[in-house]
Protein backbone atom coordinates (compact mmCIF):
# COMPACT_ATOMS: atom_id res chain seq x y z
CA UNK A 1 0.00 0.00 0.00
CA UNK A 2 1.09 3.46 -0.79
CA UNK A 3 0.26 5.87 2.07
CA UNK A 4 -0.66 9.78 1.26
CA UNK A 5 -2.04 12.84 2.59
CA UNK A 6 -4.80 14.31 2.21
CA UNK A 7 -7.41 16.90 2.98
CA UNK A 8 -10.71 14.93 4.36
CA UNK A 9 -14.03 16.19 5.38
CA UNK A 10 -15.38 13.53 8.10
CA UNK A 11 -19.01 14.39 7.49
CA UNK A 12 -21.25 16.36 5.47
CA UNK A 13 -20.47 20.32 5.87
CA UNK A 14 -17.36 19.40 8.31
CA UNK A 15 -14.31 21.55 8.10
CA UNK A 16 -11.48 19.53 6.09
CA UNK A 17 -8.60 18.03 8.19
CA UNK A 18 -5.13 16.79 7.01
CA UNK A 19 -4.77 13.28 7.59
CA UNK A 20 -3.24 9.92 6.18
CA UNK A 21 -5.09 7.56 3.81
CA UNK A 22 -3.49 4.34 1.79
CA UNK A 23 -3.61 4.10 -2.00
CA UNK A 24 -4.11 0.43 -3.25
CA UNK A 25 -0.72 -1.60 -4.46
CA UNK A 26 -0.13 -0.82 -8.06
CA UNK A 27 -1.44 -3.44 -10.32
CA UNK A 28 0.11 -4.41 -13.42
CA UNK A 29 -2.35 -1.62 -15.33
CA UNK A 30 -2.16 1.15 -12.86
CA UNK A 31 -0.11 4.59 -12.66
CA UNK A 32 0.66 5.97 -9.66
CA UNK A 33 0.54 9.96 -9.73
CA UNK A 34 2.46 12.65 -7.43
CA UNK A 35 -0.57 15.45 -7.94
CA UNK A 36 0.81 18.73 -7.80
CA UNK A 37 -2.43 20.70 -8.90
CA UNK A 38 -6.05 20.03 -7.97
CA UNK A 39 -9.18 22.43 -8.98
CA UNK A 40 -11.84 23.11 -6.89
CA UNK A 41 -15.18 22.35 -8.27
CA UNK A 42 -18.81 23.44 -7.61
CA UNK A 43 -19.63 19.62 -7.22
CA UNK A 44 -17.07 19.24 -4.90
CA UNK A 45 -19.02 21.67 -2.61
CA UNK A 46 -22.72 20.00 -2.67
CA UNK A 47 -20.39 16.29 -2.67
CA UNK A 48 -18.98 17.71 0.96
CA UNK A 49 -22.14 19.53 1.85
CA UNK A 50 -24.24 16.50 1.00
CA UNK A 51 -26.65 18.05 -1.13
CA UNK A 52 -26.63 15.06 -3.71
CA UNK A 53 -27.77 13.03 -1.31
CA UNK A 54 -25.70 10.86 0.67
CA UNK A 55 -22.33 11.16 0.83
CA UNK A 56 -19.67 8.89 1.22
CA UNK A 57 -17.37 9.68 4.49
CA UNK A 58 -14.96 10.71 5.15
CA UNK A 59 -14.68 12.35 2.03
CA UNK A 60 -11.68 13.31 -0.25
CA UNK A 61 -12.59 15.81 -2.76
CA UNK A 62 -11.19 16.59 -6.39
CA UNK A 63 -11.44 15.13 -9.90
CA UNK A 64 -9.45 17.72 -11.90
CA UNK A 65 -5.80 16.25 -10.96
CA UNK A 66 -2.90 17.42 -12.31
CA UNK A 67 0.75 16.37 -11.55
CA UNK A 68 3.79 13.91 -12.47
CA UNK A 69 4.00 10.01 -13.13
CA UNK A 70 6.25 8.26 -10.44
CA UNK A 71 6.01 4.95 -11.05
CA UNK A 72 3.64 2.16 -13.50
CA UNK A 73 2.68 -1.56 -13.28
CA UNK A 74 4.59 -3.66 -15.84
CA UNK A 75 2.08 -3.87 -18.28
CA UNK A 76 1.43 -0.14 -19.00
CA UNK A 77 2.21 0.76 -22.21
CA UNK A 78 1.10 4.86 -22.79
CA UNK A 79 3.10 6.47 -19.70
CA UNK A 80 6.71 7.17 -18.27
CA UNK A 81 7.77 8.18 -14.98
CA UNK A 82 8.16 11.89 -15.67
CA UNK A 83 5.37 12.08 -17.83
CA UNK A 84 3.16 14.88 -17.35
CA UNK A 85 -0.71 13.64 -16.25
CA UNK A 86 -3.73 14.49 -15.54
CA UNK A 87 -7.15 12.98 -13.90
CA UNK A 88 -10.82 13.75 -14.44
CA UNK A 89 -14.03 12.82 -12.78
CA UNK A 90 -13.53 9.24 -13.77
CA UNK A 91 -11.26 6.28 -12.68
CA UNK A 92 -12.99 3.56 -14.25
CA UNK A 93 -15.71 1.51 -16.20
CA UNK A 94 -16.87 -1.65 -17.38
CA UNK A 95 -14.79 -1.09 -20.57
CA UNK A 96 -16.89 -3.32 -22.41
CA UNK A 97 -20.39 -1.56 -22.78
CA UNK A 98 -21.38 0.18 -26.37
CA UNK A 99 -20.69 3.61 -25.15
CA UNK A 100 -17.76 2.30 -23.44
CA UNK A 101 -16.47 1.23 -26.62
CA UNK A 102 -17.74 4.11 -28.07
CA UNK A 103 -15.05 6.11 -25.97
CA UNK A 104 -18.32 7.33 -23.52
CA UNK A 105 -17.27 6.09 -20.49
CA UNK A 106 -18.96 8.25 -18.73
CA UNK A 107 -22.48 6.06 -19.70
CA UNK A 108 -21.00 3.29 -18.75
CA UNK A 109 -24.11 0.69 -18.40
CA UNK A 110 -22.01 -0.97 -15.59
CA UNK A 111 -21.73 2.31 -13.62
CA UNK A 112 -18.87 4.69 -14.14
CA UNK A 113 -16.55 4.39 -10.87
CA UNK A 114 -16.14 8.21 -10.07
CA UNK A 115 -12.52 9.80 -8.84
CA UNK A 116 -14.40 10.24 -5.62
CA UNK A 117 -17.73 9.45 -3.30
CA UNK A 118 -17.81 6.29 -5.36
CA UNK A 119 -17.27 2.75 -5.05
CA UNK A 120 -15.21 0.80 -6.90
CA UNK A 121 -15.84 -2.16 -8.64
CA UNK A 122 -14.40 -4.16 -5.58
CA UNK A 123 -16.57 -1.87 -2.96
CA UNK A 124 -14.00 0.21 -1.95
CA UNK A 125 -14.65 3.50 -1.66
CA UNK A 126 -12.52 6.27 -3.92
CA UNK A 127 -10.58 9.44 -2.47
CA UNK A 128 -10.15 12.27 -5.02
CA UNK A 129 -7.49 14.68 -5.89
CA UNK A 130 -7.02 16.31 -2.25
CA UNK A 131 -4.12 14.49 -2.22
CA UNK A 132 -0.62 14.14 -2.36
CA UNK A 133 -0.87 10.74 -4.24
CA UNK A 134 -3.64 8.84 -6.62
CA UNK A 135 -3.32 5.72 -8.16
CA UNK A 136 -5.56 5.26 -11.23
CA UNK A 137 -6.04 2.35 -13.82
CA UNK A 138 -3.83 3.46 -17.01
CA UNK A 139 -7.14 4.13 -19.48
CA UNK A 140 -8.45 7.00 -17.11
CA UNK A 141 -5.07 9.07 -16.90
CA UNK A 142 -4.44 11.60 -20.20
CA UNK A 143 -1.25 13.51 -21.00
CA UNK A 144 -1.03 17.14 -20.61
CA UNK A 145 1.05 18.84 -23.40
CA UNK A 146 3.83 20.61 -22.86
CA UNK A 147 2.85 24.45 -23.54
CA UNK A 148 0.24 23.71 -20.70
CA UNK A 149 0.99 24.41 -17.21
CA UNK A 150 -0.13 21.80 -14.58
CA UNK A 151 -1.72 24.61 -12.63
CA UNK A 152 -3.59 25.77 -15.61
CA UNK A 153 -4.46 22.69 -16.67
CA UNK A 154 -5.97 20.94 -13.69
CA UNK A 155 -9.64 22.49 -14.32
CA UNK A 156 -9.71 21.76 -17.84
CA UNK A 157 -10.10 18.01 -16.52
CA UNK A 158 -13.78 18.90 -15.52
CA UNK A 159 -14.91 22.41 -16.07
CA UNK A 160 -12.82 22.20 -20.11
CA UNK A 161 -14.42 19.06 -21.04
CA UNK A 162 -17.61 20.13 -19.71
CA UNK A 163 -18.01 22.58 -21.56
CA UNK A 164 -15.93 21.37 -24.84
CA UNK A 165 -18.00 17.96 -25.08
CA UNK A 166 -21.55 19.59 -26.16
CA UNK A 167 -20.15 22.25 -28.30
CA UNK A 168 -18.45 19.57 -30.30
CA UNK A 169 -21.68 16.99 -29.91
CA UNK A 170 -23.80 19.36 -31.63
CA UNK A 171 -21.34 20.75 -34.08
CA UNK A 172 -20.20 23.96 -33.31
CA UNK A 173 -18.44 25.75 -35.81
CA UNK A 174 -18.47 28.35 -38.77
CA UNK A 175 -21.95 29.62 -39.50
CA UNK A 176 -23.38 28.71 -36.18
CA UNK A 177 -24.52 31.23 -33.69
CA UNK A 178 -23.94 29.91 -30.26
CA UNK A 179 -25.20 32.16 -27.12
CA UNK A 180 -23.14 31.33 -23.81
CA UNK A 181 -25.40 31.36 -20.66
CA UNK A 182 -23.10 32.46 -17.67
CA UNK A 183 -19.45 33.80 -16.80
CA UNK A 184 -18.42 32.19 -14.47
CA UNK A 185 -16.23 28.72 -13.94
CA UNK A 186 -17.42 26.94 -16.84
CA UNK A 187 -18.82 29.58 -18.58
CA UNK A 188 -15.65 31.45 -19.53
CA UNK A 189 -14.15 28.60 -20.61
CA UNK A 190 -17.26 27.57 -23.02
CA UNK A 191 -16.52 31.22 -24.60
CA UNK A 192 -13.32 30.57 -25.40
CA UNK A 193 -14.00 26.83 -27.12
CA UNK A 194 -16.96 28.24 -28.90
CA UNK A 195 -14.80 31.46 -30.43
CA UNK A 196 -11.98 28.95 -31.19
CA UNK A 197 -14.63 26.55 -33.05
CA UNK A 198 -15.25 29.52 -35.34
CA UNK A 199 -18.64 30.05 -33.94
CA UNK A 200 -20.20 33.23 -33.59
CA UNK A 201 -20.18 34.04 -29.68
CA UNK A 202 -22.71 35.86 -27.77
CA UNK A 203 -22.06 36.23 -24.17
CA UNK A 204 -25.81 35.94 -21.88
CA UNK A 205 -25.11 37.21 -18.31
CA UNK A 206 -27.49 38.92 -15.32
CA UNK A 207 -25.25 42.45 -15.59
CA UNK A 208 -23.45 44.07 -17.70
CA UNK A 209 -20.57 43.95 -15.16
CA UNK A 210 -18.88 41.23 -17.19
CA UNK A 211 -18.71 41.88 -20.43
CA UNK A 212 -15.52 43.51 -21.10
CA UNK A 213 -14.12 40.44 -19.39
CA UNK A 214 -16.48 37.97 -21.88
CA UNK A 215 -15.35 40.36 -25.06
CA UNK A 216 -11.83 39.58 -24.27
CA UNK A 217 -12.19 35.20 -23.76
CA UNK A 218 -13.52 35.82 -27.46
CA UNK A 219 -17.61 36.48 -27.36
CA UNK A 220 -18.75 38.95 -30.52
CA UNK A 221 -21.89 40.49 -28.51
CA UNK A 222 -22.94 40.65 -25.01
CA UNK A 223 -26.88 40.66 -23.61
CA UNK A 224 -27.53 41.28 -19.94
CA UNK A 225 -30.36 39.20 -19.20
CA UNK A 226 -31.98 41.61 -16.66
CA UNK A 227 -33.09 43.94 -19.60
CA UNK A 228 -36.14 42.36 -20.70
CA UNK A 229 -35.58 43.86 -24.19
CA UNK A 230 -32.93 41.35 -24.43
CA UNK A 231 -35.29 38.59 -25.33
CA UNK A 232 -37.27 40.72 -28.06
CA UNK A 233 -34.00 41.56 -29.79
CA UNK A 234 -32.49 38.03 -29.62
CA UNK A 235 -36.00 36.09 -30.62
CA UNK A 236 -35.13 33.56 -32.51
CA UNK A 237 -31.67 33.94 -33.12
CA UNK A 238 -29.51 31.26 -32.04
CA UNK A 239 -28.79 27.26 -32.82
CA UNK A 240 -27.56 26.74 -29.64
CA UNK A 241 -27.54 28.12 -25.87
CA UNK A 242 -24.89 26.13 -23.62
CA UNK A 243 -26.48 27.02 -20.64
CA UNK A 244 -23.49 26.87 -17.46
CA UNK A 245 -25.37 27.99 -14.78
CA UNK A 246 -26.81 26.41 -12.05
CA UNK A 247 -29.91 28.49 -11.00
CA UNK A 248 -33.19 27.98 -12.07
CA UNK A 249 -34.12 29.58 -15.23
CA UNK A 250 -37.29 31.33 -16.88
CA UNK A 251 -36.81 28.23 -19.27
CA UNK A 252 -39.63 29.56 -22.32
CA UNK A 253 -37.90 32.82 -22.36
CA UNK A 254 -34.26 31.48 -23.36
CA UNK A 255 -36.10 28.73 -25.26
CA UNK A 256 -37.93 32.11 -27.57
CA UNK A 257 -34.17 32.54 -28.34
CA UNK A 258 -33.68 29.60 -30.43
CA UNK A 259 -33.80 29.24 -34.10
CA UNK A 260 -36.05 26.15 -35.62
CA UNK A 261 -34.14 22.83 -34.54
CA UNK A 262 -31.95 24.66 -31.95
CA UNK A 263 -31.21 23.28 -28.43
CA UNK A 264 -30.89 24.45 -25.15
CA UNK A 265 -27.79 22.55 -23.54
CA UNK A 266 -27.50 22.21 -19.83
CA UNK A 267 -24.27 21.79 -17.67
CA UNK A 268 -25.44 23.69 -14.96
CA UNK A 269 -27.37 21.53 -12.09
CA UNK A 270 -29.95 23.70 -10.39
CA UNK A 271 -31.20 22.14 -6.76
CA UNK A 272 -34.66 22.19 -8.79
CA UNK A 273 -36.25 20.88 -11.29
CA UNK A 274 -36.56 23.37 -14.03
CA UNK A 275 -40.63 24.05 -15.56
CA UNK A 276 -41.20 24.86 -19.18
CA UNK A 277 -44.51 25.22 -21.36
CA UNK A 278 -44.06 22.33 -24.13
CA UNK A 279 -45.73 24.70 -26.81
CA UNK A 280 -42.14 26.33 -26.19
CA UNK A 281 -40.51 23.20 -28.09
CA UNK A 282 -43.37 22.39 -30.41
CA UNK A 283 -43.47 25.74 -32.37
CA UNK A 284 -39.68 25.76 -33.40
CA UNK A 285 -38.85 21.80 -33.50
CA UNK A 286 -36.98 22.97 -30.39
CA UNK A 287 -35.10 20.73 -27.91
CA UNK A 288 -34.12 20.45 -24.10
CA UNK A 289 -30.89 18.50 -23.86
CA UNK A 290 -28.35 17.60 -20.82
CA UNK A 291 -24.16 16.52 -21.20
CA UNK A 292 -22.27 15.00 -18.87
CA UNK A 293 -18.31 15.95 -19.44
CA UNK A 294 -16.93 13.90 -21.87
CA UNK A 295 -14.89 10.54 -22.33
CA UNK A 296 -11.46 9.57 -21.71
CA UNK A 297 -10.43 10.00 -25.64
CA UNK A 298 -11.98 13.51 -26.25
CA UNK A 299 -10.74 14.82 -22.67
CA UNK A 300 -7.34 14.08 -24.33
CA UNK A 301 -8.31 16.31 -27.37
CA UNK A 302 -9.92 18.86 -25.49
CA UNK A 303 -6.79 19.31 -23.45
CA UNK A 304 -4.56 19.11 -27.15
CA UNK A 305 -7.31 21.59 -28.51
CA UNK A 306 -7.01 23.96 -25.55
CA UNK A 307 -2.79 24.14 -25.88
CA UNK A 308 -3.07 24.34 -29.53
CA UNK A 309 -5.57 27.17 -29.53
CA UNK A 310 -3.95 29.09 -26.44
CA UNK A 311 -7.22 28.34 -24.08
CA UNK A 312 -6.66 28.35 -20.78
CA UNK A 313 -8.98 28.98 -17.33
CA UNK A 314 -8.60 32.16 -15.38
CA UNK A 315 -6.91 30.56 -12.07
CA UNK A 316 -6.45 31.44 -8.28
CA UNK A 317 -3.64 29.37 -6.61
CA UNK A 318 -4.54 28.66 -2.68
CA UNK A 319 -3.04 26.75 -0.13
CA UNK A 320 -4.04 23.21 1.26
CA UNK A 321 -5.06 25.77 4.42
CA UNK A 322 -7.55 28.15 2.30
CA UNK A 323 -9.85 25.77 0.99
CA UNK A 324 -12.61 26.14 3.21
CA UNK A 325 -12.33 29.52 2.90
CA UNK A 326 -12.43 28.77 -1.04
CA UNK A 327 -15.68 26.72 -0.64
CA UNK A 328 -16.98 30.08 1.11
CA UNK A 329 -15.63 32.63 -1.73
CA UNK A 330 -17.22 30.42 -4.56
CA UNK A 331 -20.68 30.32 -3.22
CA UNK A 332 -20.15 34.34 -2.78
CA UNK A 333 -19.20 34.04 -6.69
CA UNK A 334 -16.31 35.40 -5.51
CA UNK A 335 -13.62 34.01 -7.53
CA UNK A 336 -12.23 34.91 -10.87
CA UNK A 337 -12.55 32.08 -11.89
CA UNK A 338 -11.57 28.40 -10.93
CA UNK A 339 -9.40 28.02 -7.58
CA UNK A 340 -6.71 25.37 -7.64
CA UNK A 341 -4.96 23.59 -4.61
CA UNK A 342 -1.18 23.99 -4.29
CA UNK A 343 -0.79 20.12 -3.15
CA UNK A 344 2.93 20.97 -2.11
CA UNK A 345 1.26 23.01 0.71
CA UNK A 346 -0.41 19.70 1.76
Amino acid sequence: MCKTRVLSAYSAGASFEKTMIERRELRSDDVLIEIKFSGICHSDIHSVYGEWGDGIFPMVPGHEIAGIVSAVGPDVTKFGVGDRVGVGCFVDSCGECEYCLKGEEQYCTKGVVQTYNSLDYDGNPTYGGYSQKIVVTERFVVRVPDNLELDVASPLLCAGITTYSPLKHWNVGPGKKVAILGVGGLGHLAIQYAHALGAEVTVLSRSIDKKSEALSFGADHYFATSDTETFKALAGRFDLILNTVSANLDVDAYLSLLRVDGTLVNVGAPGKPDQYNVFSLLMGRRSIAGSLVGGIRETQEMLDFSAEHGIAPKIEVIGADQVTEAYERVLRSDVRYRFVIDVSTL
